[in-house]
């Protein structure tokens, strides 16, 4: 049983023990600082969807990725460069770390025709910590009606990384309700060491490298 195979094994028996079925759980299998290649083996058991944090690797694997593999959907899971952005949603299918007004403007300008296909998730400060990018909680809202009613941007859901060695479970609570609150479907949330306790909190997209892909060197 190749590494794949054994962690949708245990992923699927953990979704049925929490009572969801597993068709409302996407993983995201992180191919950050992996070849081509070792993509391709896991698009060749069946997986589909795939997560980079850096356009350079981005512009470097997917066009050929793509182009050999039509089905599968690309996922940017880093922070954006204002620079960068409109090469990020050229390329990727899906944004989960819209963080701040500044990119708004910069979207509105790319055609219609590719933004009509893509989807975005706002990234959420949840532990109001100055060194990470996000949205704080308290302007939510209203971040979010900007997207939507002056940008037209197709907002699905929220994405966060929750504050390291604290109570992980409170901050992927407050993540769902606040998703809940404001509407919202799709909730961005777990990786490798922690996709377990997302899943019980009610995220539907979850983060995994290394039990995919084994260590980064």
């Amino acid at each position: 049983m190749s590494r794949y195979q054994n962690f949708v094994k245990n992923f699927e028996k953990a979704v049925l023990k929490n009572k969801r079925h597993i068709e409302e759980i996407e993983v995201i299998a992180v191919s950050k600082r992996k070849e081509v290649n070792d993509i391709q083996l896991v698009i060749d058991e069946g997986h589909l969807s795939f997560g980079e944090n850096q356009l350079q690797e981005v512009t470097k694997k997917w066009p050929e990725l793509k182009k050999k593999n039509l089905d599968t959907k690309l996922h940017f899971i880093g922070g954006i460069q204002s620079k960068k952005l409109t090469e990020i949603v050229n390329y990727c299918d899906v944004i989960h770390t819209i963080d701040r007004e500044k990119l708004l403007p910069i979207i509105k300008k790319i055609d219609n025709s590719i933004l009509e296909n893509k989807t975005f998730f706002i990234q959420i400060n949840t532990g109001d910590e100055s060194q990470k990018s996000g949205v704080l909680i308290a302007n939510a809202d209203e971040f979010i009606s900007s997207c939507i009613e002056n940008f037209n941007l197709n907002i699905v859901g929220l994405m966060c990384i929750p504050p390291a060695n604290k109570d992980i479970s409170a901050y992927f609570s407050s993540m769902n309700e606040l998703n809940n609150s404001l509407g919202l479907n799709q909730l961005s949330m777990g990786m490798s060491s922690d996709y377990l306790l997302a899943r019980e909190h009610g995220a539907t997209f979850v983060r995994i490298g290394s039990k995919i892909f084994g260590n980064r060197i």
